[in-house]
């Protein structure tokens, strides 16, 4: 079947049932999670190969688990997102009464990431089932056993005019952005955001971008370094560093540095004690890691210092990239413009804060932020002095879990939010709508204006008394 075809027969689906209600919304979340749960082991086993290997427990925790949580938190709270809301109705317009209801845009595309391609793949499709919507999925062609394995449980689940599967290399992911979707989301790089929203503006699709960019994180001065390090580092080595939200390059006050790169050891020490084992997952092909080695070797050719802080064991056939610290990396590196998406973390002096957020607000807009300090007095400094898509404190990564934030990026790290509620409303159309009565004031307010001139200017005399208060 054609993309054409395809998003014809949901298009006529969606138009013979133009909104599901709760029972059915709640039915397609519930085959959903039903069929991953019945795919489980083909998922994980789909993400290894695709990887090189990759350890169960990562895909696990970082995709299954916040998959079903985020499917239960859609059932749970469907019928509150689900009700119409009554508004106050404006002064001038009474007795008219308002009220707006969230209506299913239509046909929603989904084009899935690589590094997270169960997660990255069916979390958008979660809500736009949850809306209402039809969806169009594609998996990323980097993860090819993956995309297969997903199209094999949604056929089983969904008929297609509901939800279908489409595979296959980067030009049909092109083809599906050039489609009249009623919205489209796309997670990925920056350069590869600017290619689909260019081709969405043909149709005028809305878009939701979840790119990325360096997202820093800065350590106070106070920062206790030895709580701070294995959080830093988690960040950084979960999924190898192959995370659009995982710290891209570190902040610290001269004075420290050697501290920092101590307690560095001893955090990823404690991560792999037997050495970069099956816990420590492989880089995603061999050009990505051809890629993070030259960004490496490009920053140690220009002066910087670099320190490896787990040694690849002899022998080992495989896409592994050791965790690596980068000292006094050229500003103008590759290293330091490019998001690195792996285990290479740059480490940059800043004597204080005030030079800290400078550095940050000297770049694009990342898409998170961490920042390690107890004070709340700074926190806040922080929060007013900076822009990012979201912010963690004391930690990295994790408040992309929370259902109840909106998770987004700002300017080059991405348009648009979703998770929970905020996924819901963006596959939804806010419809505004007012009920008039049978006598209502704006009879009062039409031609002839003769006999109206006294209380209109009345009616503007209230009005400007009201805006100046």
């Amino acid at each position: 079947m054609t993309l054409a075809e395809m998003i014809r027969r949901q298009r006529a689906h969606f138009a013979a049932d133009p909104r599901p209600d709760l029972k059915r919304r709640r039915h397609a979340l519930a085959q959903l999670a039903g069929a991953v749960r019945a795919h489980e082991s083909r998922l994980i086993a789909a993400v290894d190969a695709d990887f090189g290997g990759r350890p169960a427990s990562e895909t696990r925790l970082l995709e299954l688990l916040p998959l079903y949580d985020q499917i239960a938190h859609a059932r749970r709270h469907l019928r509150g997102w689900m009700r119409r809301r009554r508004v106050a109705a404006s002064l001038f317009l009474w007795p008219a009464r308002a009220f707006y209801e969230f209506q299913p845009l239509g046909v929603v595309g989904v084009i899935g990431a690589w590094n997270y391609p169960v997660l990255l793949t069916l979390g958008p499709m979660v809500d736009a089932l949850a809306a209402g919507n039809r969806v169009l999925l594609k998996p990323s062609e980097l993860a090819p056993h993956t995309a297969e394995a997903l199209a094999a449980l949604l056929a089983e689940a969904f008929p297609p005019e509901q939800v279908a599967v489409v595979t296959g290399d980067a030009e049909v992911a092109r083809a599906l952005t050039r489609l009249p979707l009623d919205h489209l989301v796309f997670t990925g790089s920056t350069r590869v955001g600017r290619e689909v929203m260019r081709a969405a503006a043909d149709n005028l699709t809305p878009v939701t971008l979840e790119l990325g960019g360096k997202s820093p994180a800065i350590l106070h001065d106070s920062a206790d370094l030895s709580r701070a390090l294995p959080r830093l580092m988690t960040g950084k080595l979960l999924n190898a560093g192959q995370t659009c939200v995982a710290p891209d390059y570190a902040l610290v006050p001269p004075a420290r540095m050697a501290e920092f790169e101590a307690q560095a050891r001893r955090a990823v020490a404690a991560m792999f004690p037997n050495g970069l084992n099956g816990d420590y997952a492989r880089i995603i092909s061999d050009r990505h890691l051809a890629r993070l080695q030259g960004l490496v070797a490009e920053a140690r050719e220009g002066g910087a210092r670099v320190v490896e802080l787990a040694p690849v064991p002899a022998g080992t056939n495989g896409r592994l990239m050791p965790p690596t610290l980068v000292f006094d990396a050229p500003e103008d590196s590759a290293l330091m413009r490019e998001e690195i998406f792996g285990p290479v973390l740059p480490v940059i002096p800043a004597p204080t804060l005030d030079d800290a957020l400078a550095f940050v607000n000297a770049r694009p807009r990342p898409l998170a932020l961490y920042y390690f300090d107890e004070d709340k007095a700074r926190q806040d400094e922080v929060l007013a002095r900076t822009m990012s898509g979201g912010v963690t404190f004391n930690d990295c990564m994790f408040h992309v879990g929370q259902l109840n934030l909106p998770f987004g990026g700002v300017g080059a790290s991405g348009t648009g939010e979703y998770h929970g509620f905020d996924d819901f409303a963006r596959f939804s159309k806010k419809r505004p709508v007012m009920v008039q009565p049978r006598l209502a004031i704006t009879g009062l307010v039409r031609p002839p204006w003769g006999a109206r001139k006294r209380l209109i200017g009345a009616m503007l005399a209230y009005a400007r008394r009201s805006a100046g208060r």
